[in-house]
């Protein structure tokens, strides 16, 4: 599948990308990517699992974008397609927050969600 097609899965906002490639950057080693995927658990059902990885699986979708590598394990592309990873910070905290259209509910304290 083409590089272009693939970026439909999770889109990244300029914030999230300079504060990944910055993060990356600290860790000091080339070969990283941002992994993004879905597990099971939490009070809602899912939960979003984000990481550093360096092993690309065979099913992984793999892509590109804004200097960024960015992983998708293959269950968790129909869940997170369409989704936008961006880089918040307000007077709460700051962190990484998906924006994704496939969900219908959270829980409470926002750490987990149905599709």
């Amino acid at each position: 599948m083409p590089v272009e097609q693939k970026q439909a899965i999770v889109s990244i906002t300029d914030k999230a990308a300079e504060k990944v490639r910055a993060l990356m950057e600290q860790e000091g080693e080339e070969d990283l990517a941002l992994r993004i995927g879905v597990r099971p658990g939490g009070c809602s059902g899912f939960q979003y699992s984000i990481y550093f990885d360096d092993e690309v699986a065979e099913d992984d979708e793999v892509f590109e974008t804004k200097g960024v590598k960015i992983l998708v394990d293959a269950m968790s592309v129909p869940y997170l397609m369409g989704s936008e990873f961006d880089w918040q910070e307000s007077l709460m905290g700051a962190g990484f927050v998906v924006n994704n259209p496939n969900v219908q509910g959270s829980c409470g304290c926002g750490g987990s969600f149905t599709c």
